[in-house]
């Protein structure tokens, strides 16, 4: 009882900070307990090794994990409520040197507009209006956590509530639940693949298709033949920038003639710390656990002719405008944003 305590006391103390992880991290002798908070790694408080070793097995068991299994990496994922609102949490354990750690991922149940996300309307405005194609394809690029998935999500909310489209999407895992889509989880043990899960989908008669990440060459020969064929496709690309964006689909085997007739818009997005109105520099955890708008998006949009001129030639070096840099500065220059900022997404 004093564990299931423990470790819920944790996790409600994660919600609190709106940490998107928590590292449950047993070293020799003592555990400590780290929150991811807007992209930063804070160490929150240390417990008893014995401690923690019984949460990380409470919350093996809890979420369907083999608790006897040590000496392999585990995956599984539950949903709980949490401070009133229901939570998807994503495990995984890794058997490091001196105990097994836990990594949880926090997916809150709840979707932000697009104008609350980001930190220009009329970027939010210029994705709505694309987003409103009756075919084509969308791809969201960006590192880990920066917020790829919760623009998708905005995009597909909005679409439904405007237009009523039937939307399906397709994803590894389900980060957030929603009654107004379809959702198919991805299952590789059961062979519900990307490439096999976009097969069974296209005949459900969707209006619009998400696809979580296109990994692979055949994903993303299905996507583009999906938004050939009539639908709305919109996914998720790990690359640095629009035009990486657009060179990784040519390695993955998608044609010059295919980009040019399928894809709509190509965006890239980083999440940038808005200026504390409390703190001067960088904002105290404590402080960020009372604001209530800590971070928002900053777009990079490659549509229209810039789109057009990047895909007849991938090697053409020409000046893009409205690049992600260019608007952090103006972020920057209004005294939204922190100066730290450009020389952190410079690097990235």
């Amino acid at each position: 009882m004093e564990t299931e305590q423990r470790t819920k006391d944790v996790l409600v103390n994660a919600v609190a900070y709106r940490a998107s992880d928590v590292h449950l991290v047993p070293l020799e002798k003592i555990g400590v307990v780290r929150f991811r908070i807007d992209g930063q790694l804070v160490e929150m408080e240390c417990i008893p090794l014995k401690t923690m070793l019984k949460m990380i097995s409470h919350l093996k068991f809890i979420s369907g994990m083999d608790v006897g299994e040590r000496r392999r990496p585990q995956n599984s994922s539950m949903e709980i409520p949490v401070l009133q609102k229901s939570y998807s949490m994503r495990l995984s354990t890794f058997p490091s040197s001196f105990h097994e750690t836990l990594v949880i991922r926090l997916f809150p149940q709840e979707t932000q507009t697009l104008q609350q996300l980001s930190l220009f309307p009329k970027q939010a405005k210029h994705l709505l209006e694309l987003a409103n194609s009756p075919a084509g394809l969308l791809i969201v690029c960006g590192p880990t956590g920066s917020g790829k998935t919760t623009t998708l999500y905005s995009l597909l909310q909005a679409c439904f509530m405007e237009r009523h489209r039937n939307i399906i999407t397709l994803e590894d895992p389900v980060e957030q639940k929603h009654s107004n889509f379809l959702q198919m989880e991805i299952n590789e043990r059961a062979g519900i693949t990307y490439a096999t899960g976009l097969k069974s989908l296209l005949r459900h008669d969707p209006d619009i298709i998400m696809i979580g990440e296109i990994r692979d060459r055949e994903t993303a020969q299905m996507a583009i033949r999906a938004a050939l064929t009539g639908h709305f496709v919109l996914s998720t690309l790990h690359s640095k920038d629009t035009l990486s964006g657009i060179k990784r689909l040519y390695e993955l085997g998608i044609s010059t003639m295919d980009l040019k007739e399928s894809v709509k818009a190509i965006v890239s997005q980083r999440l940038v710390d808005l200026v504390c109105p409390y703190c001067e520099g960088g904002c105290n955890p404590f402080c960020k656990k009372l604001r209530t708008r800590r971070r928002v998006a900053v777009f990079e949009i490659l549509a229209n002719d810039q789109l057009k001129m990047s895909v007849a030639d991938m090697n053409m070096d020409f000046k893009l405008k409205g690049s992600l840099l260019d608007n952090l500065n103006k972020g920057i220059a209004l005294g939204f944003v922190n100066n730290y900022e450009y020389e952190r997404m410079g690097k990235g």
